[in-house]
């Protein structure tokens, strides 16, 4: 009996350790550098991602993601290329993007739309406070290469840039476009019908990647796909509303079947009509 109590204790020891192996490696984020085009690399930390650029003179950076993730890059950045960060660029304020700025800001300038700062200082955003502030254009130049800042407009948030690499031909995009993939739940922070017009400005910047904020690459068609859906998705939501539905009248008729093999198509459809219904019912007045 005492052999195999002291048997099922070592299993018991075992498998405790195995559980533990397994709920660290959950846990730990998933991070990594792939190259786009060029000096041009895409940065994942789990379900985000930025874009840096390597020059002759130092990097420029995008979003930090959060500070530990910050941390991580600067270090691989260091050992990678051994070449400082000079730029730290914030496609907008919200915090799953823009935070761990800190992490920088000893070495670089940190630059975003001007109701970005705003944002960021008034909702005291985990983030270092921009140095360099735009309204419409911006073009950053570091050591011959060349970043193009562009204010498409109100669309997920009022503050929210894209970041076009000439050289590389490669448009980066937060939040506002992805590929194959509904946008984000109820579209918290969002206008319409400027987030429409925004990627209409977006289709006419000559590039040929799109990186997008979250999920795979894609091109200049994605974001016309995701302007067709919010077109359709708009149009719908506000014949409902004219019509007199329910907001729960509307998610149980409202399909968009064109769409139906985009990724979170079940989970997030419903939260998108909420969305709209809400900004909708604010921007217009029945009879």
């Amino acid at each position: 009996m005492p052999k195999i109590l002291n048997l099922l204790a070592i299993a018991l020891v075992l498998v405790l350790q195995a559980s533990a192996q397994i709920a660290l490696a959950q846990s730990e984020p998933k991070r990594a550098i792939t190259q786009i085009a060029g000096d041009l690399y895409r940065f994942q930390n789990n379900f985000h991602f930025s874009v840096f650029l390597v020059t002759p003179e130092g990097v420029i950076v995008t979003d930090p993601i959060n500070a530990e993730a910050a941390a991580w890059l600067e270090a691989e950045i260091d050992k990678r290329f051994g070449a400082p960060v000079k730029y730290l660029v914030l496609s907008h304020d919200h915090a799953d993007h823009a935070a761990g700025g800190e992490v920088f800001a000893d070495t670089a300038l940190v630059v975003a739309h001007e109701r970005a700062k705003a944002a960021i200082v008034g909702e005291g955003r985990p983030t270092a406070v921009p140095d360099i502030t735009f309204s419409d254009r911006m073009t950053l130049e570091l050591g011959g290469k060349q970043v193009e800042l562009i204010y498409p407009g109100p669309s997920h948030s009022d503050n929210l840039i894209v970041m076009n690499f000439p050289a590389e031909r490669v448009l980066f995009a937060v939040d506002i476009v992805t590929v194959k993939r509904m946008p984000y739940k109820d579209l918290s922070d969002s206008y319409f019908p400027g987030w429409i017009d925004a990627l209409k400005r977006i289709e006419v910047i000559d590039f040929d990647i799109l990186a997008p904020g979250h999920g795979v690459l894609g091109d200049k068609s994605d974001v016309t796909a995701h302007r067709h859906y919010f077109e359709a998705l708009h149009a719908e939501v506000l014949a409902a509303a004219r019509a007199g539905k329910s907001l729960e009248e509307m998610q149980a008729s409202i399909r968009l079947d064109d769409y139906k093999d985009w990724g979170q198509y079940d989970a997030w459809l419903p939260l998108n009509i909420e969305g709209l219904y809400k900004r909708i019912s604010l921007q217009r007045r029945g009879n």
